[in-house]
């Protein structure tokens, strides 16, 4: 009888695949249980892969017929949407050799594709196809899947969400988008700029409702160019007209009005995979859905571990591979380390981006009251922002009275790449005015937080007690 496999990683998506990769390479023998033929879970087939991949496409059409505006130039035809469903399919094999079968094998993971699981005890999983697997521990690690909304008449029509998106053959004329988070804002502009006509509709009042609130009205000012947006809104049913359009039925503020549409893709939310496992009869606790874990990432039953979508925590693929590489050191060294989510940051692929690190300026005012320091610069400011023509974005930092980093936050064009030395610099303790003392080669775009920082020693150094000291040694010096 063969013995009890150190760790069993149900799910194969980035979560699951650092826990596998890790457990393995600290030799610990790994069962990786999969439900798809292919790894890579739902970060590389329908999110952050392809996603990526459709927004460069659309930036490409969109900065070809702006430039070509600018420069009296003329373009004819209209942009193929099925050239962009193929550069998305050719990213995804490019990548898809990092997450092979083959791969993880040559690492020793035992691999049951196309195979779920449901828990007969806290160290058995019994697997679809009868067989059982016995573990020490496990890790819980099957993601999430596009929640739908009780919309009346949703089930009897086409429609689109993250999963089918990248399918579409044909350009939809209008699209409406319902839910105006992440997901549903980078397609609907990408959709928008290949020429779809797309209404946003969202319950909220507003966009980026997590986000700094400065940083809001700059984003949605730049997204109202090219989508409409109808806020406050909520899709309360749809149905097929006779020339096969889709009618959307949308409350507003107590009133009702009618939405036309070739196409609806659904993006209000994810609802975590855990329901069928088994879960809560072996003691698990879930709080809708989400496994509940403590600060070790640890379930109410101790040798069950639950990371990225599952828990509950941040929707991120670099968020379930931070807690992945946690869970190895926990689970099988166990060192008992804590999660800590204070250094995660996370970008929003709109064009312009939004950047966010630590607290917001609210968050750090309720925390530390007026004694915290905001310092600003717009991209107008930075010359290679102005060389470049793309003056409209912020940032702004947060810090301590010495100067310790709480805070940023930026919308700007790639804003997820120049922004990145802040969050080297909170994570290692550094304070904001050592961004002052780094050479930045000019001009660049990352001088912007150089310029940042400046107005922290600008504000130390030139201000209060220090001038009027100084401005009398150099009189005595002379």
């Amino acid at each position: 009888m063969m013995r009890p496999y150190d760790l069993i990683v149900i799910g194969g998506g980035a979560g699951g695949l650092t826990v596998a990769a890790g457990a393995a390479s600290l030799g610990a023998q790994v069962a990786l249980i999969e439900k798809n033929e292919l790894l890579g879970g739902d970060c590389l087939h329908y999110g952050c892969v392809p996603s990526k991949a459709l927004i460069k496409s659309a930036k490409e059409v969109y900065t070809a017929q702006k430039a070509a505006e600018e420069f009296g130039l003329k373009i004819n035809g209209q942009p193929d949407i099925t050239v962009a469903m193929e550069r998305v399919k050719a990213a995804i094999s490019g990548l898809q050799h990092h997450d092979s079968h083959e791969r993880f094998e040559s690492l020793g993971v035992d691999i049951f594709s196309e195979r779920t699981g449901r828990f007969v005890n806290p160290e058995q999983l019994k697997l679809d196809n009868g067989k059982i697997l016995k573990g020490k521990r496990f890790v819980i690690a099957t993601g999430s899947r596009p929640f739908i909304p009780p919309i009346e008449g949703i089930e009897e029509v086409d429609y689109l969400t993250n999963e089918t998106i990248f399918n579409l053959k044909e350009l939809p004329k209008r699209l409406v988008v319902i839910g105006g988070g992440a997901i549903g804002l980078e397609m609907a502009q990408s959709l928008a700029r290949f020429g779809s006509d797309v209404t946003v509709v969202e319950t909220s009042e507003t966009l980026f409702g997590r986000e700094d609130e400065e940083m809001i009205p700059i984003i949605t000012n730049e997204l109202q160019k090219e989508l409409h947006f109808t806020f406050n809104s909520m899709a309360k049913s749809v149905r097929m007209t006779e020339n096969g359009t889709k009618l959307l039925t949308i409350e507003k503020e107590g009133n009702t009005f009618d939405l036309e549409a070739d196409d609806i893709l659904i993006a209000t939310g994810r609802k975590p995979n855990t329901d069928n496992l088994g879960l809560e009869e072996i003691g698990v606790k879930l709080d809708k859905g989400h496994v509940v874990v403590n600060d070790h990432l640890q379930t109410t039953v101790p040798n069950i571990f639950a990371v990225g979508d599952t828990n509950g925590k941040y929707p991120f693929t670099h968020a379930a591979g931070m807690e992945g590489k946690l869970v190895v050191r926990n689970a099988l060294i166990g060192f008992k380390g804590k999660i800590n989510y204070d250094n995660l940051p996370w970008v929003t692929y709109t064009d312009p981006e939004v950047y966010h690190l630590g607290m917001t300026e609210k968050e750090a005012m309720d925390k530390y009251g007026d004694s915290i320091k905001v310092f600003k610069v717009e991209n107008k400011e930075v010359d290679r922002f102005a060389t470049d023509r793309d003056e409209v974005g912020l940032v702004k930092v947060i810090t301590t009275q010495k100067g310790e980093i709480l805070g940023a936050h930026a919308v700007g064009r790639n804003a997820g790449d120049w922004m990145q030395e802040i969050v080297f610099a909170k994570t290692q303790g550094h304070k904001i005015g050592d961004l002052s003392n780094v050479i930045h080669p000019y001009p660049t775009h990352g001088a912007i937080l150089e310029n940042t920082a400046n107005q922290y020693w600008r504000e130390k150094l030139f201000e209060g007690v220090l001038p009027k000291v100084t401005e009398k040694y150099i009189q005595y010096f002379r």
